[in-house]
């Protein structure tokens, strides 16, 4: 019961940060945090995304720029862009696998990052609204790899507010859907 109710902890009191201490992170954090994203389910267990790590300072004025100057992200000390394989996926589920098991993929790891690094006492942030082509031309990435997210990380520097959230009995519906 305990390790559940840890479990809720972490995932309650999980927030988006933007605000980071400029202290570097161990690389050996960075792994472990990547291998609760490894963990996440995927679409026949292909796990089909790939990570680019970003410590560099020009670099991440690119990423920055391509997150519409959100220059929180560059403050991190870490960035993490997480990309959907498309080709991972569509080799076992075809055109399914590329357009929407892939971004499946890519986004339950990403949870799993972003749990973890709040676990290991760090803060992140899920990044969607960005200029893709950028980040592709600047990442050097191939045709297979579509980035979902940029995840910023470091040590926070505030401890946000939990933002409002809608009642349970606003999102189920039994049997079919009753919502208008």
């Amino acid at each position: 019961m305990v390790l559940i109710l840890d479990v809720f902890k972490v995932i309650f009191e999980r927030r988006s940060v933007r605000k980071f201490e400029k202290k570097d992170i161990d690389d050996k954090l960075i792994f472990e945090i990547l291998k609760a994203g490894l963990w996440a389910p995927s679409a026949g267990n292909l796990q089909s995304w790939d990570v680019i790590l970003i410590k560099n300072t020009e670099k991440k004025r690119i990423i920055t720029k391509a997150a519409y100057m959100r220059d929180f992200i560059g403050e991190a000390p870490v960035i993490i862009v997480l990309c959907a394989n498309m080709h991972r996926s569509a080799t076992i589920y075809h055109e399914r696998g590329q357009k929407l098991f892939c971004i499946q993929d890519a986004a339950c790891a990403g949870q799993n990052i972003l749990l973890a690094a709040h676990a290991m006492g760090l803060g992140a942030c899920w990044v969607g609204a960005f200029d893709e082509e950028l980040l592709i031309k600047n990442l050097k990435l191939p045709d297979y790899l579509r980035p979902v997210t940029i995840i910023p990380i470091g040590y926070p520097d505030e401890n946000p507010l939990p933002p409002p959230r809608r009642e349970i009995e606003e999102v189920i519906n039994w049997e079919y859907f009753q919502g208008i």
